[in-house]
């Protein structure tokens, strides 16, 4: 396809440069679409500084502009990109990658990373209006890649018909799996166990019982009706999952109340209460289609709660509203005995070092086959009658 002349390339470090209006407008033409692609998300990650330059996540977006006779250049492609000095909170992990690099004298970082920070959810990332432009951004990556500094580009989650454009384009693809819930057009939570193997369905009645004796009650707030008590009390529990990990939260409140503010549309918090006191609380982003489980913790141990609180109450929510999908985070095979099925996840690799290159081919090859074998196992195991 012979490309128009008018195009113009331009790395935006803050989408203040772009505006809520037109990058908004670009993202709603993207058939994989999703809330965290939205200014309202990304912004408040870059305002609260979880994703800036201070946490090693750079935003150097790249954008393509199109510049029409006597009118305002347009908007027409899109890339969220990161210049990032460390793998943390990508969930794709290349540790060993970056330390096969060290060990040989070479510097895996600063790479380029494209992805939604700390939110390993598929989505639209070659974010544009048209075939046409959507080449000319992957030019303009490809440009880049042979004109900088950094040893490598990583475009993660995307659709798998994107995945193919960067495969044709020079990247490597890596598979991975992760686990959806789908909703059958159920008419409550008892027709879908129903549909379970007999010990599935069990089991799940157990793990409610156990909850509903322990005296504990759910509410379940819309973003709208979040107060800020609300979000102090969630980030506390969000906090005390990590301290339990040993590890460090990647989010603030702040980003937390900002995204309150801005896109309380597709926010709801789900509490637990026991003796009429809060006790554990998750966060669900969602839209019309699809819910999206993000984090949750509890401040005292109650057996099974979190089970209820991060896949039960969300599943009635998702089959209350007819919701199609819920998606509830990275890895975990323990969900298929609640329901979820394998689903398959792409991520697109380039490496500027030829050596490192085809040696994380053939790697990438050998892995490949390892996870269709996994996938194959998985279904297997089907949850469901047969």
């Amino acid at each position: 396809m012979n490309l128009s002349t008018n195009y113009r390339t331009r790395i935006v470090s803050s989408l203040s440069e772009i505006g809520q209006p037109v990058w908004d407008a670009l993202v709603q033409l993207q058939a994989d679409a999703n809330p965290f692609l939205s200014f309202a998300f990304l912004d408040a990650l870059h305002e609260s500084g979880c994703a800036s330059a201070k946490s090693g996540w750079q935003p150097q977006f790249l954008t393509i502009w199109r510049e029409e006779k006597d009118q305002d250049e347009e908007l027409v492609a899109a890339l969220p990109l990161y210049a990032k000095t460390h793998s943390y909170g990508e969930y794709v992990f290349d540790w060993a990658w970056a330390d096969a690099y060290e060990r040989n004298g070479l510097d895996y970082y600063p790479k380029l990373l494209s992805a939604i920070p700390f939110t390993p959810v598929t989505g639209s990332r070659l974010l544009a209006r048209d075939a046409e432009a959507r080449i000319a951004l992957i030019a303009a990556i490809t440009s880049i890649q042979e004109n900088n500094a950094f040893s490598s580009t990583h475009i993660l989650y995307p659709p798998q018909e994107q995945a193919e454009l960067l495969r044709e384009a020079g990247f490597m693809l890596r598979a991975g799996v992760q686990f959806h819930w789908l909703n059958a057009g159920y008419r409550d939570f008892e027709d879908f166990l129903n549909t379970l193997e007999r010990k599935k369905r069990k089991n799940i009645r157990s793990e409610r019982r156990k909850v509903q004796e322990a005296g504990v009650n759910f509410r379940h707030i819309s973003g709208h009706d979040a107060t800020e008590e609300d979000w102090i009390f969630f980030k506390r529990c969000y906090d005390h999952t990590y301290a339990a990990h040993h590890s460090t939260p990647y989010l603030n409140l702040d980003f937390f109340l900002r995204i309150g503010a801005t896109m309380p549309q597709n926010i709801l918090l789900i509490v637990a209460e026991q003796n009429g006191q809060p006790v554990a609380s998750s966060l669900l982003i969602h839209d019309k289609q699809t819910v999206f489980g993000r984090y949750w913790g509890a401040l005292t141990y109650i057996d099974c709660l979190h089970f209820e609180t991060a896949y039960y109450q969300p599943l009635e929510f998702c089959i209350t509203n007819k919701m199609a999908c819920f998606e509830g985070g990275a890895q975990g095979e323990h969900k298929m005995a609640r329901g979820f099925l394998p689903q398959k996840t792409w991520s697109a690799h380039w490496l500027a070092h030829p050596s490192f290159s085809n040696a994380i081919e053939e790697f990438l090859k050998r892995e490949t086959g390892g996870i269709e074998s996994y996938m194959g196992e998985l279904n297997e195991r089907n949850p469901f009658k047969l």
